[in-house]
């Protein structure tokens, strides 16, 4: 007599290679993540800090929901920011209407919280890019060469000529009355 035999696929490893291939994926995969703005924050303090600036010393930026920028509340275009600030801060007095000194002055930004995270960005990249502008002059004035190539402590002997001082407010609804 002869028997019927079925063939067979032996599948008792199929469990462990799926699993390998998992691993395998899981450990060879590589997830990018945004990395953001890198701002340094100052220390929590007990009491509020209360500064008097003289307004003259402060220009204000403020982006609204429709992505318009106003300095000191005239509507202005991204690209002018970088010059703005660049002669907002290196002004020494010269003009009444603007800072009196480039350790004085400090940019103000405020945002509607409809503004997009580009032009937040871009704001933010003009008004470092004035001050990288103002740094590298004062490198090349200075110690005769650019603020990248600059040791630690020629570097802050430069930003204690323009000092980076940003004051950024808590984003508001400008744009639209809130329905109560």
């Amino acid at each position: 007599m002869q028997q019927n035999i079925k063939p067979e696929i032996n599948a008792s490893s199929m469990a462990d290679i799926a699993f390998l291939l998992l691993i395998f994926f899981l450990v060879t995969t590589t997830i990018d993540s945004d990395k953001g703005l890198t701002v340094k924050l100052p220390p929590i303090a007990d009491e509020p800090i209360v500064s008097n600036i003289n307004n003259k010393n402060v220009l204000n930026i403020l982006v609204n929901a429709k992505d318009e920028m106003l300095v000191n509340d005239e509507l202005t275009d991204l690209f002018n920011l970088k010059q703005l600030t660049i002669d907002f801060v290196n002004n020494f007095g010269a003009d009444p209407s603007k800072s009196d000194h480039p350790e004085k002055a400090v940019i103000s930004l405020k945002n509607d919280e409809g503004t997009t995270y580009a032009m937040y960005l871009s704001v933010h990249n003009e008004v470092k890019a004035a001050y990288n502008n103002m740094w590298n002059e004062e490198a090349i004035k200075k110690f005769g060469k650019n603020y990248e190539a600059l040791t630690n402590e020629d570097r802050k002997v430069v930003r204690a000529v323009y000092p980076y001082r940003i004051s950024e407010a808590e984003p508001e609804d400008y744009g639209q009355e809130k329905i109560e």
